[in-house]
């Protein structure tokens, strides 16, 4: 028992600076926006390390069709950069927060060739293993009407779910009511008629 303990221990130490040294990105799977409007697309991370001063967080853009991705936006040394060539040039602003490990950008005035995946990297010395994550953007004149149906959808099952477990909390407290209530007429009539049969036995 012990041979197994002291076998779990090492691999537990083996384990854990690997976890230390690794860094988790997130994004969004997919956003949908109208032409013309702006979209905010967040990108953010989980480190075992406190936020280095040294954070870097990198956007790139792989358009619908397209298969190599362009640089657009950069933040390192405490400063953002955004590609001054890129189709984004005067379209993007940086939002995010780097203290807060939020590297979020904004898209302004988006068009229809703005389709494609926004993918985000974010280095936090030293944890620096990850891997990047990416959001597909897709721009329609109208918002499409099966994303409104999926929300509605969405919204409306977990709508019917809390009010089904509202109905049924009410009918077990009912039922439960009701049992203590049948138990105890019961348990008064079985001493109401104890009694009458002794009265009885005392007039004979």
């Amino acid at each position: 028992m012990l041979t197994i303990l002291a076998l779990a221990s090492i691999v537990l130490l083996g384990i854990v600076p690997q976890q230390s040294e690794a860094i988790v990105i997130y994004t969004g799977w997919e956003r949908h926006a109208l032409v013309g409007s702006d979209i905010r697309l967040s990108c953010s991370f989980f480190s075992w390390r406190w936020t280095s001063e040294d954070v870097t967080f990198s956007w790139s853009y792989r358009p619908d069709g397209a298969r190599d991705s362009i640089s657009i936006f950069h933040y390192t040394g405490g400063a953002p950069y955004v590609d001054n060539k890129g189709p984004f040039r005067d379209r993007l602003e940086f939002v995010g927060n780097p203290a807060r490990r939020d590297g979020s950008i904004l898209l302004k005035n988006l068009d229809y060739g703005d389709n494609g995946t926004f993918t985000c990297d974010a280095k936090n010395p030293p944890d620096i293993v990850g891997r990047a994550s990416s959001v597909r953007l897709l721009v329609f004149e109208k918002v499409p009407i099966q994303a409104g149906v999926i929300t509605g959808a969405i919204i409306g099952a977990v709508l019917g779910l809390l009010v089904l477990i509202v109905v049924i909390y009410y009918l077990m407290r009912f039922l439960v009511a009701r049992r203590v209530f049948n138990l105890s007429v019961s348990k008064h009539g079985r001493k109401g008629k104890g009694k009458e049969g002794s009265q009885q036995r005392q007039i004979f």
